[in-house]
């Protein structure tokens, strides 16, 4: 089962009655900054995230919570306040986050703080042959995404440009499974007795280990099976998942999520 929420990006601009919301967001560099959005939402019944998370701890706890969502749902300075209290490095959060360029977060190797030595544990690959006609396919993520947060359809680390539905192979697997580059296959499993399928994609040869292959996610999340985890931390195994594949069929592509 699938549940679309329909919510504001943070592109969009969050106004609850007359007053402009902001939301923080930590970059790569440990910065938590300010990020507002400036476009005009493309519909009024789009709703902001903390308003839905709130609204449905109302609905879902009822009377069993002393929480006042509603307070929570209309003011996000009160969620930073909360997040104020309860995490280090984030005193005074509400005025720092609107200095201009934000604040940085606690770093103890830049400020030459240690904890003793990191421990570090060795561990076995899985050794997971595929079968006579199978490929190991690990999906990763463009250039232009974030996530699964796609902004373009580029790809300038890999190539690839104006498209996200391809199958990278290497040229020797290409041309013993009889294919070309440029051929349109879909890609299909049978785990647990299930077939997943994920239509049209384009094979690109691509400088990668033979009998494995690399796409895009969300658009092959379909094959990946859901009891099909990491043993320890329960995470999907989407970097290793067997496929098969085969000449496309023309039959209507499928929505990837």
């Amino acid at each position: 089962m699938r549940i679309v929420l329909p919510t504001l990006a943070r592109s969009d601009k969050d106004l609850l009655g007359d007053l402009a919301q902001f939301v923080s967001s930590e970059n790569s560099m440990g910065v938590v900054q300010m990020s507002k959005g400036i476009l005009t939402p493309v519909s009024e019944d789009l709703r902001n995230e903390n308003r839905i998370i709130c609204e449905i701890a109302q609905v879902v706890l009822a009377n069993r919570t002393k929480v006042n969502w509603e307070h929570y749902a209309r003011n996000y300075d009160a969620v930073r306040d909360l997040i104020e209290q309860f995490i280090p490095g984030f005193e005074k959060y509400n005025q720092r986050v609107r200095e201009p360029g934000g604040f940085y977060l606690p770093n103890g190797p830049r400020e030459g703080k240690f904890n003793g030595l990191a421990p570090f544990t060795l561990s076995d690959l899985p050794d997971i042959q595929p079968g006579v006609d199978e490929f190991r396919m690990a999906s990763v993520r463009s250039h232009d995404q974030f996530n699964t947060t796609i902004y373009g359809m580029d790809d300038r680390y890999r190539g690839i440009y104006e498209e996200r539905r391809v199958n990278f192979m290497n040229e020797f697997d290409i041309a013993e499974a009889g294919l070309k580059a440029g051929d349109k296959v879909d890609l299909f499993n049978e785990h647990g007795g299930m077939e997943r399928v994920a239509r049209l994609f384009v094979v690109v040869p691509y400088d990668i280990p033979r009998r494995c292959t690399v796409t895009y996610y969300p658009e092959t999340n379909v094959l990946v099976p859901i009891g099909s985890v990491a043993e320890k931390s329960n995470t999907p195994t989407s970097k290793l998942v067997l496929i098969k594949i085969r000449p496309h069929a023309s039959s209507p592509i499928p929505p990837a999520y």
